[in-house]
């Protein structure tokens, strides 16, 4: 019995050393798992590549008028073209000053080449940024249409043609830049010739009369240069009563002629040069014939008592001044 107990109190020993040596080992520690910091990714900017003229205009908002006029006018794709372009853009309101129904007739399909010359003179060739414009001061630039605008530049303000203000400037856009105007610009009318611009001008009505009459259409419409002074229908008035009607008749003929060749000189004189010729004179076209020039207070009078009353009204071959007194050769 002793012997039997003796002998489990020896398995129950080496159990238990198994077991604590068992419970010595110390248990692997578990592994924590750090993650390294990681820097924020930031998408990059994206900037938009800019718009072309016209769609630059539109997505604006304030040029529904000049885009519709645009539109009308066919000139979608030129002004889509590569250019440079410098467009200075008038706004809605600048187009609201225009006389009540001038936009709507200018987008009558019968005014399309009206309307196109007056867009175009708001194109100037090449990319001429603000910086640029206000070296302008008193040049001109050339536009598309042909004619050039006047630039002025007034307390750090630029002005085109005088009276439309530049009020936004280097508006940027894939195919040139925009300026923004207060006012639409008003192409100068084509220039005509003598006869031409005479007929058109409205005021010289017995005039033009005389010259058909005298056959003298031809010569005035030639390449010249001449310089005319042109009385008006009112001028003609004071003639005495029957002298125009006696002038008309065929058998006067070259006395009618003479007459208004004595209106003529050759040479394209502007008023600049005729102040500069006070007490001298002025050959006519009527051969043998002069004028004589005299200035009083700042006031140019041929032969002492007719007055030039308007100056400077250029044709393509030459010039017009208004006299208001007929010329009567001596």
């Amino acid at each position: 019995m002793k012997r039997l107990q003796i002998g489990s109190l020896f398995v129950l020993l080496f159990t238990s050393l198994v077991l604590a040596a068992c419970g010595a080992a110390p248990a692997a520690a578990p592994t924590a798992t750090v993650a390294a910091p990681t820097e924020e990714i930031v998408p990059p900017t994206v900037v938009p590549a800019p718009l072309d003229i016209v769609d630059t205009a539109v997505a604006d908002g304030r040029f529904t008028t000049l885009v519709a006029a645009v539109q009308a006018a066919g000139l979608v794709d030129t002004l889509k073209g590569a250019g440079p372009f410098t467009v200075f853009a008038p706004t809605d309101e600048a187009f609201a000053k225009l006389p009540a129904g001038t936009v709507e007739t200018l987008l009558k399909p019968e005014n399309l080449e009206t309307l196109k010359n007056i867009l175009l003179y708001h194109v100037v060739s090449g990319n001429v940024m603000a910086a640029d414009v206000v070296t302008l001061d008193g040049k001109t630039a050339d536009t598309v249409a042909g004619s050039a605008v006047n630039i002025s530049v007034k307390d750090g303000k630029v002005y085109l043609n005088e009276n439309a203000q530049v009020i936004i400037t280097d508006i940027v856009t894939s195919n040139g830049v925009i300026h923004v105007i207060d006012t639409v610009l008003t192409p100068p009318a084509k220039l005509a010739d003598i006869v031409d611009t005479a007929v058109a001008d409205g005021r010289f009505t017995t005039l033009v009369a005389a010259v058909q009459a005298a056959g003298l259409v031809d010569t005035l419409k030639g390449a010249g240069p001449f310089t005319v002074f042109a009385p008006t229908d009112e001028a003609f008035a004071k003639l005495p009563a029957g002298t125009v009607e006696t002038l008309l008749k065929p058998e006067n003929l070259e006395t009618l002629k003479n007459t208004l060749l004595y209106h003529v000189v050759s040479g394209k004189v502007m008023a600049a040069d005729v102040v500069t010729l006070d007490g001298k004179m002025a050959d006519t076209a009527f051969a043998g014939k002069s004028i004589a020039i005299s200035v009083k207070d700042g006031k140019v009078y041929l032969n002492k008592t007719v007055q030039v009353i308007i100056t400077d009204i250029e044709t393509t071959n030459g010039v017009i001044h208004v006299i208001d007194t007929v010329l009567l050769p001596e």
